[in-house]
């Protein structure tokens, strides 16, 4: 297996997600040019050169920042450069997003508003888009480290293995019925369920059920579990008796994009 990079919660911060990966000697910029460059262009010009590397992007990609739909592109593009190399997973705001397009009129405008909703974003989304986004997987695992969006025991509620949790979300995204829609985004709002006091009782719990060494999330930004500025963040932090790992720097919350390399 090759070198297994992961990032979360770009939160439509495109530019920086190129950046962040270019830096990490999984992209190539594509173009040489003495003056600034547009996003649209970096995206179109990006080029995997990552080798045998695997990508994870562990959800959240838009809402909240200027460009989701760039953030979309960006990752759909990668993907089909290297398949079987770069992998998304849904978190909440994917979830959110595709409730905000079917169903305008529902409590999901309101939470779409008020969890950082970008209308540029909505109104660019295309078919393309949202056939992507439904078909985003929750969890994946890579060796040791069980990957997930949420800091959460919701998914258990789902199954009780990563294909059975997959597959039992993936259709009730499929079936465009809103209470189970919502549910889907309801559950994935949770957090801080590895950080209390019984923090490491609950990811061990979660790890023998699902396997895997080393839950690694995003979602709740490492200076809410740590108490500190997201400004001060300058890494991911690895709680839970070291059975978690945060990735998540708060780049909304004006921290860092972390691309995080897992050894």
């Amino acid at each position: 297996m090759g070198l297994l990079f992961v990032v979360s919660d770009v939160h439509g911060h495109c530019d920086d997600l190129f950046d962040a990966l270019v830096s990490a000697g999984l992209v190539s910029a594509g173009l040489v040019s003495a003056g600034p460059v547009s996003t649209e262009r970096r995206v179109s010009t990006a080029q995997w050169c990552g080798g045998d590397a695997e990508l994870w992007i562990l959800g959240d990609l838009t809402d909240r920042g200027p460009d989701g739909i760039g953030v979309l592109d960006l990752v759909m593009s990668l993907q089909a450069q290297a398949p079987g190399q770069v992998h998304a997973l849904m978190g909440n705001h994917e979830a959110l997003a595709l409730g905000r397009h079917r169903f305008p009129e529902s409590r999901f405008a309101e939470s779409w508003r008020i969890n950082g909703g970008q209308l540029h974003d909505q109104d660019a989304l295309t078919e393309t888009h949202r056939s992507w986004l439904s078909s985003l997987p929750l969890l994946g695992r890579v060796g040791d480290y069980l990957l997930m969006h949420s800091d959460s025991t919701a998914y258990l509620s789902w199954g009780d293995s990563i294909e059975e949790i997959n597959t039992t979300v993936g259709h009730l995204i499929a079936s465009h019925e809103f209470d189970g829609h919502w549910d889907v985004w309801a559950r994935l709002t949770s957090r801080y369920h590895f950080s209390g006091r019984d923090g490491t009782e609950v990811a061990r719990h979660m790890l023998d059920i699902l396997g895997g060494e080393v839950i690694v999330h995003g979602h709740s930004i490492i200076g809410s579990l740590i108490g500190r500025a997201s400004s001060d963040v300058d890494g991911p932090v690895l709680y839970a008796d070291g059975l978690v790992l945060a990735i998540d720097g708060g780049r909304y919350d004006g921290g860092p994009l972390l691309v995080v390399r897992l050894d």
